[in-house]
């Protein structure tokens, strides 16, 4: 088996939270209010946002998912702020050798609205992964009321990365 000499990689996420009460709800680093008062519900903060790039990174090296590194039923992981989950994978990527490229994304939500919350967002990625910020696409739309989005069950989003190897072995 030859192994592949391509010094770009390409990476996909998704990740989708049940919205409940009492929960705060985070996106892209973001504490937001939703009209009815319901956040993601998760293991650490149910940043959907940021769990799915961080799929899409370690997608890309095919190093597994999130659960591998942040397991659901290890303590260590309860509640804890995504953006510092996604700097641990950034360094898994530092040791290998490989940058981020860019990130394209896109946030599925009845509600709330982002759009005056997504340079915010871009911010707290691009400071977290060391990227400039027009590295880093953020959308935002609904689901039409369709689905678990929808109907206001949860939000979801998907990322996509591209990875360029940075050194020379």
């Amino acid at each position: 088996m030859t192994s592949n000499s391509s010094e770009l990689r390409i990476g996909n996420g998704y990740d989708i939270h049940r919205l409940v009460p009492g929960r705060p709800l985070i996106i892209g680093g973001v504490q937001l209010e939703h009209p009815d008062g319901l956040g993601l519900d998760g293991h650490s903060d149910a940043d959907v946002l940021v769990h799915s790039i961080m799929d899409a990174l370690l997608g890309a090296l095919s190093l597994g998912d999130i659960g591998k590194y942040f397991p659901p039923d290890d303590p260590k992981w309860k509640d804890s702020n995504s953006l510092i989950l996604l700097e641990n994978v950034r360094e898994l990527l530092d040791i290998r050798g490989w940058k981020v490229i860019n990130i394209d994304s896109v946030v599925i939500a009845e509600r709330p609205k982002l759009k005056n919350h997504i340079d915010l967002m871009k911010e707290n990625i691009a400071q977290r992964i060391d990227l400039d910020l027009d590295c880093i696409g953020i959308k935002a739309t609904t689901n039409e009321l369709l689905g678990p989005e929808g109907r206001e069950e949860g939000i979801s989003s998907q990322a996509v990365a591209l990875l360029n190897r940075v050194d020379t072995k």
